[in-house]
């Protein structure tokens, strides 16, 4: 039995004499396969990898080009500095993330080039964000049941009443434009 590897011959993952990566002592075996593989085809001892790349590994953003894009557009930052899409990032630096409506917070534990499932991406850093607001406070008012059918007058009439007191698209109708009457 490996000392660093937490009991880890039971599942199979501290097998080859390799000390079983840090945060996935038992873990699911298949997880583990995983984390090791990503960190093969990652940068060896002393390489950097781009942000732009790593935010797209660990799942942060849905493709390369818009954590690139991200960057370039002052939403990413590297230890409170914004960067530009090939910035080096190292473990132990801090990345905010702004997008989707909320900023994210993780901390580097891992390097990773290779995009890799969400189980083993979640390994690679330290999530430290805020918790995304309620479901219940982001679902727009006036939602109708789905199968209703077409809103009657005075269903209409509520939704008009709504949206002048700002519950639904601001005092000014949709888009920002005068309501017509």
């Amino acid at each position: 039995m490996d000392p660093k590897s937490g009991g880890a011959e039971a599942t199979g993952a501290g097998a080859g004499g390799a000390a079983e990566p840090k945060g996935t002592a038992g873990t699911d075996p298949k997880v583990a396969a995983a984390v090791a593989a990503a960190e093969a085809a990652g940068p060896g001892p002393g390489e950097t990898v781009r942000i732009d790349s790593w935010i797209w590994a660990v799942r942060l953003v849905k493709t390369r080009s818009v954590g690139a894009t991200a960057c370039r557009g002052g939403h990413v930052r590297v230890n409170g500095e914004r960067v530009k899409p090939a910035h080096s990032v190292r473990i132990g630096d801090e990345v905010r993330l702004r997008g989707e409506g909320r900023e994210r917070i993780v901390v580097v534990t891992r390097l990773i080039r290779k995009r890799v499932g969400a189980p083993v991406a979640v390994q690679c850093y330290v999530d430290n964000s805020p918790p995304p607001p309620p479901r219940e406070a982001v679902a727009p008012a006036g939602v109708r049941d789905r199968g209703a059918g077409r809103p009657t007058k005075r269903d209409r009439r509520e939704l008009e009443r709504l949206r002048d007191m700002g519950g639904l698209d601001g005092p000014s109708g949709p888009a920002g434009r005068p309501r017509s009457r």
